[in-house]
């Protein structure tokens, strides 16, 4: 592709400034009214070292609205720190997966979001230091679902490759090593990569054929001259924009988008079921059933990922299980105690470990992830709540506040409730439209892909309960004053969607339940037996990583 930049084209000066200033008059209206539809931007700046990134970024910048314009900068690469994480043969990549940086700085939907280097770069860097085979293929996967996501979920993407020839490089390097003031900028290393120039060329060339994706496309830049090249960034900004707000919107997307809204500002009520009659709750249960029919016939019928062999449904999980109580107090204080030794290790070793939780209401994951905090260091371990999203949270794709909520390498991320809320609430609410639920089970998979490849452990637990059981916890927490505010009306109504929340879970499992991240189920109806088996397979998952089975 780097052959369809024509080096030697220049722009005189008297010609480019009317046009610049008429794409730019033209691309300051168009910012704002991508704004106000929500429409996010996503501007990728990649290209040769010397090549005037920044600078162009620059000249873009001087003229957009910075309340709604965000750079990030990528971030130094530490090579020690890589290489540390490398030797000590563990599998972890680094403190955080790759594409974390990139979904941290995302701006929301309406914003634009440059971004001076990115996940290219950071890639290309890391895989010079990992001993972890098939590593590249799992990052091509990670920047390919991550652009394919943005697109999906509102954002345009544009990705600009700034060109030049290896003399115009060697020139600029070579004056900015020299200057006093700007020699911080070129490392003795970029120096000496000159001469590599044919090389990169080539590398660059086959990734960006690779990379060019029909949603997500590049436009090459000629970096030789800064007036063709503003030209050509702005020409390419304001036909991507036009395009998008030329595009019919999605009349279902909209209609979820509000009531995710309205459930997010409390102003969706929830009828107590209790105060219908014998003839109203059939026909309630009638509509359940009907409509958990309807969405299931609406969810993908298989994932591109590999699923176990025999994934769990809820009508088969085991609620006779138990211990007594005596059998639950000497297994606690055992487990408890190898949890906490483990954690050290774990600790030490730099591998981030993550707790999923989802379940039925009442089921018990509260006291579970009670159990497992109390074995371990408090600085070790932070619990991520899900409550309904936030409005800047509905702003972004629905993975955005976990990719910003990830223990750092050698801690414990817990989740009372997570990301699969996308396909269990929000798809049987209504508050995300099928065509966004259906294609989540693929964007979760290939997160948890990413987060594997990363390092860490993630376990995944459905703690589950006997609806007789649910009933008696209901009924209790609504006559015990220590336990009111457990309990809201919102429960109650749940269990009349019984079976619809029976049919997403059955989704979620048998689309979900990847090798590397398979669905474990806590028979919760005694409570004593799920805390016991959570811990001892949280244990048994550190024993094995750890080398020490």
């Amino acid at each position: 592709m780097l052959e369809q930049v024509d080096l030697s084209i220049e722009t005189p000066k008297e010609t480019y400034k009317p046009l610049y200033d008429e794409l730019m008059t033209k691309l300051i209206v168009l910012q704002q009214r991508a704004r106000a539809k929500g429409i996010g931007l996503v501007a990728l700046f990649e290209g040769w070292n010397g090549a005037g990134k920044g600078s162009r970024i620059g000249d873009l910048l001087h003229n957009l609205d910075a309340r709604a314009t965000h750079v990030h900068v990528l971030s130094n690469f530490d090579q020690d720190e890589a290489a540390r994480f490398r030797d000590m043969g563990t599998g972890v990549t680094g403190f955080a997966p790759l594409m974390q940086e990139f979904w941290q700085a995302l701006g929301p939907r309406g914003d634009m979001t440059i971004y001076e280097r990115g996940w290219y770069t950071a890639a290309a860097r890391r895989l010079l230091y990992t001993d972890k085979e098939d590593l590249a293929k799992s990052y091509e996967a990670s920047i390919h679902g991550f652009e394919k996501q943005l697109a999906a979920d509102g954002y345009v993407i544009v990705k600009f490759f700034v060109h030049i020839s290896q003399d115009a490089q060697e020139k600029r390097l070579r004056r900015l090593h020299e200057d006093p003031d700007t020699s911080w900028r070129v490392t003795k290393q970029e120096l000496e990569h000159i001469k590599d120039y044919d090389i990169t060329y080539a590398k660059y060339d086959d990734l960006l054929r690779r990379s060019d994706y029909d949603f997500a496309r590049w436009t090459m830049v000629n970096g030789e001259d800064k007036r063709t090249a503003n030209l050509t960034i702005c020409k390419t900004l304001v036909k991507a924009l036009e395009n998008a707000l030329d595009a019919a919107a999605d009349p279902a997307a909209e209609a979820a988008a509000k009531k995710a809204a309205q459930n997010s500002a409390g102003m969706l009520q929830a009828a107590d079921p209790r105060d219908r009659s014998d003839e109203e709750s059939a026909r309630v249960l009638e509509a359940a059933l009907e409509a958990a029919a309807t969405q299931s016939a609406l969810a993908p019928t298989h994932s591109r990922f590999t699923i176990v062999p025999r994934p769990p449904r809820v009508e088969e999980i085991d609620h006779t299980l138990a211990l007594t109580r005596e059998e639950y107090a000497k297994a606690l204080k055992k487990e408890q105690k190898r949890l906490g030794e483990l954690e050290l290790k774990m600790y030490r070793a730099r591998i981030p470990l993550m707790l999923l939780y989802e379940g039925d209401d009442a089921a018990g994951k509260g006291g579970n992830i009670k159990r497992v905090a109390q074995a371990i260091d408090a600085r070790a371990y932070t619990v991520f709540p899900s409550p309904a999203p936030t409005k800047p949270e509905l702003m972004h794709p629905h993975l955005w506040r976990y990719w910003t909520r990830l223990p750092r390498a050698g801690h414990v991320g817990i989740y009372d409730r997570s990301w699969y809320g996308r396909v269990l609430v929000e798809r049987v609410e209504g508050f995300a439209s099928p065509a966004e639920w259906s294609r989540a089970y693929d964007e979760i998979n290939e997160f948890e892909r990413q987060l594997e490849a990363w390092g860490a452990i993630l376990l995944k637990f459905w703690v589950a309960v006997d609806p007789d059981e649910q009933l008696r916890r209901f009924t209790e927490r609504e006559t015990n004053p220590d336990k009111q505010w457990k309990i809201t009306p919102e429960d109650w109504r749940n269990r009349d969607k019984h079976p619809q929340y029976a049919a997403a879970a059955n989704d979620m499992f048998r689309l979900t339940s990847t090798e590397y991240a398979p669905w474990i189920v806590l028979e919760s109806t005694n409570k004593y037996y799920a805390r016991i088996k959570a811990l001892r397979i949280i244990n048994e998952t550190l024993e094995k990583r750890l080398g020490l089975r």
